[in-house]
């Protein structure tokens, strides 16, 4: 079984007002604070770990903004994941970043270091709806970054987008999608806003000044990035992604396909030998624990073989190819919840072919509702 690491990088400049993820604003001391951190964390886990003989086949580093911290450090951070947990040498590397945080010295820098996916949260190309979600850069920003990556060697690039978003119309969401589509990216993820508790989306929400969500203008929107991109020669194949031939996301693949991975840094999630647990997500407590040798997990909870079933079968719809109901990790879980997902195919949320099971057009709209229905 791979095993994949996932390393949250809690710094931003500024707090997108649509984000409820655990972050601080940048500062060099806190960063050095935060990496000096980190490197202990890596070692202690490979301390933990030395029976595993498996070496990583992916390592991302999210965010937050991972791109804010120094080239040499993050360097660094992949050296040290190097030589303390091992890494296959045909593993998946990515690294997130912002179109502003990001120059063509930095990007050679990592490029030549290992890192060979980069993932750049364009969001949206219209500048009023940069402005509505507290983005300040320039309109040309995504732009001249791709070119940052494109001249560092990097082929395997991932543009974010956001559709849902306050003001945002079909003819706008085509904009974005064109624009990104123009820049040549080899994957493409797009995610309907979600008003999270945390964000400023939903203070604003609650307070009346923000209206709620419009489904039906969102399903609409995704229909459009459905046929826009596919169109395009991407395929969709997980709800929110969609790749060239050859350039899904390994890494993600890992949540959906019931892999193992271990999180670090404040707030990130691990799944491993059937245990899940967290890293508290706070970050001055967490450079305290890690300084006097201590490893910061919280909400460790061990799985048993019904609940890991269910787990990889809620997570494998999320795929377009779906689950096999004769695999290990999903066939008892298929058998306990064969009433529901018979209730589930009669209502045309669901549809099996052979021994796949997968959910129909109108299933993969309303996701969460089926999976709310099989947890």
């Amino acid at each position: 079984m791979p095993i994949g690491l996932y390393i949250h990088v809690p710094f931003c400049r500024t707090r997108c007002h649509f984000c409820a993820f655990y972050l601080r604003i940048y500062r060099d001391d806190l960063a050095q604070a935060y990496v000096q951190a980190l490197l202990k964390e890596i070692r202690l886990h490979a301390f933990r770990l030395t029976t595993r003989d498996t070496p990583l086949s992916t390592l991302y580093l999210g965010g937050g903004t991972p791109t804010l911290l120094p080239p040499d450090a993050l360097i660094q951070i992949l050296d040290v994941v190097r030589s303390e947990l091992g890494v296959a040498p045909d593993a998946e590397i990515t690294i997130e970043g912002t179109p502003d945080s990001v120059t063509e010295e930095g990007l050679r820098a990592l490029k030549a270091a290992g890192f060979n996916r980069l993932s750049l949260g364009l969001e949206t190309a219209v500048r009023d709806e940069l402005v509505e979600i507290g983005r300040r850069r320039a309109s040309d920003a995504i732009a001249e970054s791709v070119g940052h990556a494109r001249r560092a060697g990097f082929t395997n690039l991932n543009l974010d987008l956001i559709y849902g978003l306050p003001g945002q119309t079909e003819r706008s969401w085509q904009t974005s999608l064109d624009q990104a589509l123009a820049l040549n990216p080899a994957h493409v993820s797009t995610y309907a806003l979600s008003v999270e508790a945390g964000s400023r989306f939903h203070v604003d929400t609650h307070r009346g000044d923000l209206p709620e969500l419009n489904e039906a203008l969102a399903l609409r929107l995704e229909d459009i990035a459905v046929s826009c991109l596919t169109g395009s020669g991407f395929e969709r194949y997980e709800i929110s992604n969609y790749a060239r031939p050859g350039y899904s996301c390994r890494h993600n693949r890992l949540y959906w396909e019931a892999g193992e991975y271990l999180g670090l840094g404040p707030s990130a999630q691990s799944y491993v030998r059937g245990q899940r647990f967290g890293v508290m997500a706070d970050l001055d407590r967490y450079v305290e624990l890690l300084g006097r040798g201590a490893l910061p997990i919280c909400d460790e909870q061990w799985l048993n073989p019904a609940q890991r079933g269910k787990d990889a079968l809620v997570f494998g719809l999320r795929l377009l190819a779906g689950v096999d109901i004769r695999h290990r990790a999903t066939r008892d879980a298929v058998e306990a919840a064969e009433p529901v997902l018979a209730r589930l195919k009669a209502e045309g949320w669901l549809e099996q072919e052979g021994t796949r099971l997968r959910l129909t057009d109108l299933g993969r709209q309303y996701a969460d509702s089926v999976a709310v229905e099989l947890l």
